[in-house]
């Protein structure tokens, strides 16, 4: 070895001690000898040293603690998830899907897998999907999922990846996905085997299905699928899939539950109350609890793929899905892919400094924020339009899965940020579902609106993004969908079901026991000051003043006896008696949604000014919400107080109370475990509240383009732009400088020049180099 390795070696901060020794020993050794040795310890420290994104991501972190994230295998915004599914059929399981309210296909500390899932949901609160469940058994064949389940063992899961071993069968299963299909991969000891697709079961609410053999090596069919949240019981629809096996078994059939009957019909129906196999039955199957067995002969080791395309258009689809998405290579090539884009994509942001484990929350919270919305349309270009399912064609990117009421806040900013390209896409997937519809999405699921949650969230969701330069799409067209809901007082504005009385009186009156009226309103608010800085934006004066006139309508809920809001009745006065409590856990409460009335008073980032105003000056204000963190009353998981330590950087003099408080948050709930996200995730929410906050910078409030600053966890965060929407800048740098170990904001410099106060505009992040946030003692 020459003195360019040695060099080389030095460059790579190999620790001084250790440079120390190798150079002693270089005079009395022959280096010939034992250079490959050291060689070998180079490129391992190297490949250490040089771990990439995808190496930082913890695929099982959400999974439990009701974060509800899955370890399924997918790729960013893909339509396909390949989950394990492990909430049905043993006592086993501490959470069973029959047994609660469950709402995701898998949870970290239950033991009974039953299959894998396809299509599936990430951090929501209500179950739907997760269905088309494939399982591999060994020895008899069962087809009763409480029988044929198994526990396991030796679980591994990264993007685009996940494998367990089941220990009632000495298989080992694997599972990945392209964009629209799956695969899983089978290694099966020697003997009897057999793979099973289960239709009956899921999590989505609906029953139904149908199916057919095409040949020994193929299966298609339908499930139908939807009811999300109960609250629209006629948003369903099916899902199309075409099932393809590498090897022709030597006996197939179905299965299908037959029902009871009265004592003297089932003495004479021998399959009543049981599953009946259908063995030389091979056409057409449908009904609410069916399923297909395939069997087989194996040797010791032998794999057999199973490949799942799927479509939301027709089988034909979900064919030409399959065929172009998985045309060769098999299990390896399609894993490899999947880890190539998820590095792609993770690897817009780099981070140095912090331990390994806060990159790994990190990571992974990124990971979480690029799973929905999700892709619609199929590979050639066809999709269901909203609601009439009539099949349309896009030459872009169709999006589906807009939970909105959450997404606003955090997740469609960050897209905004990273990925405008995609952001854009999203908004004019939001404008076609208007214009295809007749009103802009709220909690849309496949091509169907679910109408859960409040408020009217795709206005603070396309305006945060105008207001940001985001202007390639139909924005009239927007602006037409906003000020029809908006102003529409009959009974066709599901958007916004109580605006007469919104419209007439500035507030919603209690009119039921436990309606959402105040949280409906506070919604209303800030959508409604988001509208008027699009209608200024475009000129409309008129419209701009109205709708900035509505946003202030907040004060009339203000009660000075309680120092929070509080739900109004239909004559004007108060509700009496009222607990600004009530409300925690779910529990039934007048007038709010998930939360009481602290966890919604501080939430009009629209006009902190005017709400310190209404609550007797900056002291007083500052006070009440400080009590909301020292007396336990603020919740982390919801999303209306999410941004409530953010507040305190509108306040002069009380930033510091932002970064200790955020501080303080990420370091208890946010964690490199199953339960380190504290509640449910919300398709990316509370991960991206995670995210933005570590970087340094997180948006308090749609539709105005700025970031409060706060205190990043690394050293480094380099951030890759999109130079097209950039002004042709391609990245930018958050640097944090120590002086000393704690956490408070000393100064802010943006390109070398002092910053005042402790907000960054969205114009100035992206055109700066580099931004240095000083941090030590208070």
């Amino acid at each position: 070895m020459n003195i360019k390795i040695l060099l080389t070696l030095n460059d790579c901060r190999i620790p001084l001690k250790s440079w120390i020794a190798i150079h002693a020993v270089y005079k009395f050794i022959n280096w010939q000898k034992i250079s490959s040795v050291l060689l070998f310890i180079f490129m391992l420290q190297y490949a250490v040293a040089q771990k990439k994104p995808i190496d930082f991501v913890n695929p099982f972190i959400g999974t439990t603690n009701y974060g509800t994230t899955n370890p399924g295998a997918q790729v960013p915004q893909g339509l396909m998830n390949v989950s394990p599914f492990n909430v049905m059929g043993s006592s086993l399981n501490k959470f069973n899907k029959d047994a609660q309210w469950w709402s995701t296909p898998y949870e970290y500390h239950n033991k009974f897998f039953t299959g894998f899932s396809h299509v599936n949901l990430s951090g929501v609160g209500c179950p739907d999907m997760g269905s088309l469940l494939l399982m591999p058994t060994t020895g008899d064949l069962q087809v009763d999922y409480k029988n044929y389940g198994s526990t396991y063992k030796d679980e591994h899961a990264s993007p685009g990846y996940y494998s367990n071993y089941l220990e009632k069968y000495g298989v080992k299963t694997e599972a990945t996905a392209s964009l629209r299909t799956g695969i899983s991969r089978f290694t099966f000891p020697k003997g009897k085997s057999h793979i099973l697709l289960n239709l009956g079961e899921g999590l989505t609410n609906e029953t139904g299905a149908t199916m057919r053999f095409v040949n020994d090596h193929e299966i298609e069919g339908s499930k139908l699928l939807g009811s999300f949240c109960y609250v629209n019981n006629q948003a369903v629809y099916p899902i199309y899939f075409v099932m393809r096996l590498s090897k022709k078994p030597i006996q197939k059939g179905y299965w299908k539950f037959q029902r009871s009957g009265d004592a003297w019909e089932n003495e004479w129906n021998k399959d009543a109350g049981k599953y009946k196999l259908f063995t030389s039955y091979q056409n057409e199957l449908s009904g609410d609890d069916i399923g297909a067995f395939l069997s087989f002969e194996t040797i010791e080791n032998e794999q057999i793929e199973v490949q799942l395309g799927v479509s939301f258009v027709s089988i034909a689809n979900a064919r030409e899905n399959l065929e172009q998405e998985q045309p060769s290579g098999g299990f390896d090539q399609i894993k490899t892919a999947a880890a190539k884009k998820w590095n792609e994509d993770l690897s817009k942001i780099e981070v140095e400094g912090g331990t390994d484990d806060q990159k790994t929350v990190f990571y992974t919270a990124l990971y979480h924020a690029l799973i929905h919305p999700n892709i619609l349309q199929d590979f050639n270009g066809q999709y269901p339009a909203m609601e009439s399912r009539e099949t349309l064609h896009t030459n872009g990117n169709r999006y589906t899965v807009f939970s909105l009421w959450d997404t606003y806040r955090n997740v469609q900013p960050l897209m905004s940020l990273l990925f405008p390209d995609r952001q854009t896409e999203m908004i004019k997937s939001m404008i076609d579902i208007y214009k295809e519809s007749g009103w802009m999405p709220k909690w849309e699921l496949y091509g169907r609106e679910s109408y859960t949650m409040d408020g009217d969230p795709a206005i603070p969701v396309i305006v945060d993004a105008w207001m940001k330069g985001i202007r390639d799409y139909d924005y009239q067209a927007a602006y037409d969908a906003f000020y029809k809901s908006a102003t529409c007082v009959d009974s066709t504005n599901k958007i916004r079901p109580d605006n007469a009385d919104y419209v007439k009186y500035g507030y919603v009156p209690l009119r039921a026991a436990f309606d959402n009226s105040v949280s409906h309103s506070i919604e209303y608010y800030l959508a409604d000051w988001n509208l008027s800085q699009f209608a200024a934006s475009l000129g409309k004066k008129e419209d701009a003043k109205l709708f900035a006139e509505r946003a202030k309508g907040y004060q009339h809920y203000y009660s000075k006896d309680y120092g929070t809001f509080r739900p109004i009745l239909p004559d004007g006065t108060f509700l009496t008696p009222f607990d600004p409590l009530q409300g925690a856990n779910f529990e039934p409460n007048p007038g709010f949604h998930e939360g009481n009335a602290w966890n919604y008073t501080f939430a009009i980032p629209h006009d902190i000014p005017g709400l310190v105003k209404l609550m007797g000056g900056k002291r007083n204000f500052v006070e009440k919400l400080q009590a909301t963190f020292d007396k336990g009353y603020f919740d982390v998981t919801n999303e209306p107080d999410m941004l409530y330590p953010h507040i305190f950087s509108e306040i002069e003099g009380e930033e510091w109370r932002t970064q200790k408080l955020v501080t303080e948050i990420l370091n208890t709930h946010f964690k490199n475990t199953a339960a380190g996200i504290p509640g449910n995730d919300d398709t990316g929410t509370m991960s991206t509240w995670a995210s933005m906050n570590m970087m340094g910078i997180y948006p308090l409030c749609p539709g105005r383009p700025e970031y409060t600053v706060v205190t990043p966890v690394f050293d480094k965060v380099t951030i890759h732009l999109d130079a097209k929407y950039h002004h042709g800048k391609d990245k930018l740098i958050i640097r944090r400088e120590r002086q000393g170990v704690e956490c408070y904001i000393k100064n802010i410099a943006i390109d070398g020049k002092k910053s005042k106060g402790f907000k960054v505009s969205h114009h100035d992040l992206v055109n700066s180099n580099e931004i240095v946030i000083t941090t030590g003692s208070r």
